[in-house]
């Protein structure tokens, strides 16, 4: 009988993957002996904290080793993700930020002490949560069609503001005054808080932010969101247009959330981590949580996230290097 190369070659490429994997686990034996921290990359409070919360607590009971999370805000999430990517890699040091931090952050700044595609890892992508471009609720608009109209009138005399330059939200609203053809004023501060405390009273005409921080003001009125600047309409607020239906075709706009480690930790952590991670978001009562508050679980395998984190990085330095933003 004749040999069968292709049968050969399969056998090898078996072989070859089953040693790499039996090496893989002879470095992380006996993993988690230890409490795992998980960094996130912003203050307590909004969608990054809540997700690392949520992640932190849902693999401690997957992996049955306590999680911590530990907060490091500063320098739009530079702070973080260098501490981490200077971390052992063990498996004990792990990262939560949201997207934009990792693939904005490279094209904003002249030099940075890590590089976010090579000094620390995917692991797991966690959700997103689509843009709402929202207005006060004052505001003599009923729709996304009238705001643009509006603006047209007024070049250069209605602002939009954003939570700090190079911020998600400053980027995206930069981006739909561009596509729109409006001439908007970018009013800058410190977080989302403060940002929305002005656009509740009508000092500033617009902001781009996920739901999450604005939930309440929209059940109360304050505000109104106009489109979802994402391909569906969010589950949470059903009666929301996409961007598309609002009559702005090409405008989305989604942060998503992920676990990364540092360069060189195991792949048999990396790929424990993620599985773990999925068993954590495919819980029917974390789902709903989530989707309610605007929020998408993601998941899938390592791969397919660090194809997404090399496309979107792609995609938004043509988005920043249309901007013109700066912050060295």
């Amino acid at each position: 009988m004749k040999d069968n190369p292709i049968g050969s070659i399969r056998f090898s490429a078996l072989l070859v993957g089953a040693l790499v994997l039996g090496a893989a686990l002879a470095q992380s034996p006996g993993y988690p002996a230890r409490t795992i921290r998980l960094v996130a990359g912003t203050a307590p409070g909004g969608i990054t904290d809540y997700l690392a919360r949520m992640s932190a607590e849902g693999l401690a009971a997957q992996l049955g080793a306590q999680v911590v999370v530990e907060n490091k805000a500063g320098a739009t999430g530079n702070l973080a993700i260098e501490h981490v990517a200077k971390s052992a890699p063990d498996g004990y040091t792990l990262l939560l930020v949201a997207g934009g931090n990792v693939v904005i952050s490279p094209f904003l700044y002249g030099s940075l002490p890590f590089d976010p595609l090579r000094d620390i890892v995917p692991v797991f992508n966690i959700a997103h949560a689509p843009q709402l471009l929202v207005v006060p609720g004052t505001l003599p608009v009923s729709d996304l069609r009238e705001f643009i109209a509006l603006a047209k009138a007024n070049p250069g005399k209605m602002n939009y503001a954003s939570a700090g330059p190079g911020s998600t939200t400053h980027l995206a609203a930069d981006h739909f005054a561009r596509l729109a053809g409006v001439q908007l004023v970018h009013v800058p501060y410190k977080g989302t808080g403060p940002a929305l405390a002005d656009l509740v009273s009508g000092r500033v005409q617009m902001l781009s932010v996920g739901l999450s921080p604005v939930q309440a003001h929209l059940k109360s009125g304050a505000l109104k969101a106009l489109a979802a600047a994402s391909k569906t309409r969010l589950a949470a607020l059903p009666q929301v247009p996409t961007s598309a239906e609002a009559g702005l075709p090409g405008y989305e706009m989604t942060t998503w959330f992920g676990i990364f480690a540092p360069k060189g930790t195991s792949p048999a952590i990396v790929r424990l981590v993620n599985s773990k991670m999925q068993a954590v978001i495919d819980d029917s009562k974390a789902r709903q949580r989530l989707l309610e508050s605007g929020i998408v679980p993601i998941g899938g395998s390592v791969e397919a996230f660090a194809e997404l984190v090399r496309s979107d990085t792609r995609a938004w330095e043509r988005v920043v290097r249309a901007s013109g933003v700066k912050l060295d």
